[in-house]
């Protein structure tokens, strides 16, 4: 099994965790001298090693190696419509073990919930928490960004430049499976709300929507889903 991998400071001479990494590291999972674990900035660059000291405030390493991943290529971004619940956020903790790099919540028109306000500050704050928490659990060296709250007309725009523009809808005619992944740009994929996305809107969009399957999947799942499917053909995944 891969090392654990976990956030903190990789700029200096000795990598270390602080605050709640470190925390987490030295009294959740345990972590002791010797142990080999991966510290991450979040942006794809790693450091490796054995720790060299523990406490509940910090964590360091002796570092050994380091790892610079490249940018994903083609990148993955997800327009998450919002949804009630803990909805949204296991939404955003399978998009993110998937591998996805960019999620954008969506307040679509037809979308129960509307965060608004401090309301909606906390729980874009909460898929934060959980994007960064799903990434440390799936080892990944990229934390995706969560982006804040956007409207429909953003939604538009972003497909019109997508290398590969993507509209999950049930009532769809052509199936995810005909699609042609790109070598290269966005691949943009549309997750509606429960309530489906309007006919107006779909319109609007000006772009084919296509069918994940034969079932009709929960707005928290369906993105995952689909992002799968399309990884699978991409060298990301090869």
């Amino acid at each position: 099994m891969s090392a654990p991998v976990f956030y903190g400071d990789i700029s200096g001479s000795v990598p270390r965790l602080t605050g709640d990494e470190a925390h987490h590291a030295a009294v959740v999972r345990r972590i002791t001298v010797g142990e080999r674990i991966v510290i991450s900035d979040g942006l794809g660059n790693a450091v490796c090693g054995p720790v060299a000291a523990v406490s509940r405030d910090q964590v360091t390493i002796a570092p050994e190696s380091t790892v610079v991943e490249p940018s994903p290529v083609p990148r993955l971004v997800v327009v998450q419509a919002l949804a009630k619940g803990d909805r949204g956020e296991l939404a955003v903790e399978l998009l993110t073990e998937v591998g996805v790099d960019v999620i954008l919540p969506w307040a679509a028109s037809r979308c129960v919930v509307q965060l608004r306000g401090e309301r909606g500050d906390k729980a874009i704050a909460r898929w934060r928490a959980t994007a960064r928490a799903a990434a440390k659990q799936a080892r990944r060296l990229r934390v995706p960004e969560v982006a804040d709250v956007i409207a429909t007309r953003d939604v538009t725009e972003l497909l019109a430049t997508a290398a590969l523009p993507v509209v999950l809808h049930e009532s769809a005619r052509v199936p995810l499976a005909d699609l042609v992944v790109p070598d290269a740009g966005d691949v943009v994929v549309v997750v509606g709300p429960e309530g489906g996305i309007t006919d107006e809107v779909l319109a609007a969009f000006g772009v084919p929507a296509v069918r994940l399957g034969p079932t009709v999947m929960r707005t928290s799942t369906a993105g995952a889903a689909a992002c799968a499917a399309l990884l699978a053909r991409t060298p990301r995944w090869a």
